[in-house]
């Protein structure tokens, strides 16, 4: 049985992914380490710190000390840490919005990005022109930070998580190709934007998990 250790900064990652893997990935051992205050530093600091990456790495090595045949991150907020560690790993990690943001670059032009949280909205956009410089593709990209959603999640007001992404995702839909949720947590808006824009959107956890399933067939 192949074994993925899962590298969440915030609970409300942890069943979602769960669900996830119970669909697409029914026969494979899912790990999950969970450190909160990883996300609570990074929003403290309005970076990502020496203190947070040294631990992430810490996390790191302990998922292949379990035995981990891939290591899956699921924060974009520390992606560029993921993405530096990698050279440094005898297993193979995925970036949890690495898939969503290349799918973005190669069938769109106008890109919306949203994000509850200014720390991973702007390692997103990184991520897109890192990809686009890739693949030699032209876009522009429209910044979406939605305001005092991500305290909302916290707070555990979910109805207003979702409506201030929803309202957000109303307002930029009219300048945009597609709309990108750039934290997993969103993605429970995703029905509800398409609905009421018309918009495709684009999110991180299937796309994610569905490239660590090719990641791991890889292996065989």
């Amino acid at each position: 049985m192949k074994t993925v250790v899962a590298i969440h900064t915030a609970m409300a990652m942890v069943e979602p992914t769960k669900e996830l893997f119970q669909k697409h990935l029914p026969g494979v051992r899912l790990i999950n380490i969970v450190d909160d205050s990883l996300i609570q530093d990074v929003i403290r600091d309005g970076e990502v710190k020496a203190s947070v990456e040294s631990r992430i790495r810490l996390y790191y090595r302990a998922a292949v000390d379990a035995g981990a045949d891939v290591i899956f991150n699921t924060c974009s907020s520390v992606g560029e840490v993921a993405i530096a560690a990698r050279k440094t790993l005898p297993v193979p990690l995925v970036k949890i919005d690495d898939a969503m943001a290349r799918k973005a670059v190669k069938e769109y032009k106008k890109i919306g990005v949203m994000a509850t949280l200014s720390t991973t909205l702007n390692p997103t956009i990184k991520l897109i022109s890192r990809f686009a410089r890739e693949m030699s593709a032209d876009v522009t990209v429209t910044e979406g930070l939605v305001d005092g959603a991500f305290q909302s999640l916290m707070d555990g007001n979910l109805d207003d998580h979702d409506q201030k992404v929803l309202n957000k995702a109303q307002e930029i839909s009219s300048q945009v190709d597609v709309i990108l949720l750039a934290q997993g947590s969103m993605a429970r808006v995703e029905n509800t934007i398409i609905a009421r824009t018309g918009k495709p959107v684009l999110t991180s956890p299937l796309l994610g998990v569905l490239e660590v399933k090719s990641t791991l067939e890889q292996l065989n």
